[in-house]
């Protein structure tokens, strides 16, 4: 715990935004894989009694009203993916304040102390690349983790095309 809290005091203020935006960015990771595991079984299984209660599937209402649910179903597994990229695409992006942020440090200790001075510069070079280290680290497990749930979506989605077919 120690080597956590080492890590926030010395990569900078920029570090408490890239935590709380990779709070954030895991939060909604884990709401669309319960959603993915609780919720959505629910709403396959009551849109496929909806559906296999038709007496005509073949109709021009029935064919809107398989596409209705297929279509609402689909949007349930696609909510929330664009704010998970957006929180992958911030996570980087703060990283690079912090090398900003840590780098106009080490400038400015040049300018009053000298470029003699190694100790001096070491704050702002460890602030700009702890920084970058905790916007990278936030944005590649968003990737993987992201990536693994798209897979589980397209899975899911095949499924239903198979399952709810005239």
């Amino acid at each position: 715990m120690e080597e956590v809290r080492l890590f926030i005091e010395r990569g900078g203020e920029v570090v408490y935004p890239i935590m709380l935006v990779i709070f954030l960015l895991w939060a909604w990771l884990f709401e669309r894989l319960i959603y993915l595991k609780f919720v959505h079984p629910g709403r396959r299984r009551k849109a496929l009694e909806e559906w296999n209660h038709r007496p005509d599937k073949h109709s021009w209402t029935s064919q809107h009203i398989h596409q209705e649910l297929l279509t609402a179903l689909q949007m349930g597994l696609d909510s929330g993916f664009p704010t998970i990229r957006m929180f992958i695409a911030i996570c980087p992006l703060l990283g690079l304040l912090g090398t900003v942020t840590g780098m106009i440090e080490v400038f400015d200790v040049m300018m009053h102390v000298g470029a003699g001075s190694p100790k001096a510069m070491a704050s702002g070079i460890s602030k700009a690349i702890l920084s970058t280290v905790a916007g990278m680290v936030g944005a590649i497990s968003g990737l993987l983790a992201q990536s693994v749930l798209t897979r589980m979506c397209e899975r899911e989605r095949r499924r239903l095309a198979s399952v709810l077919s005239f």
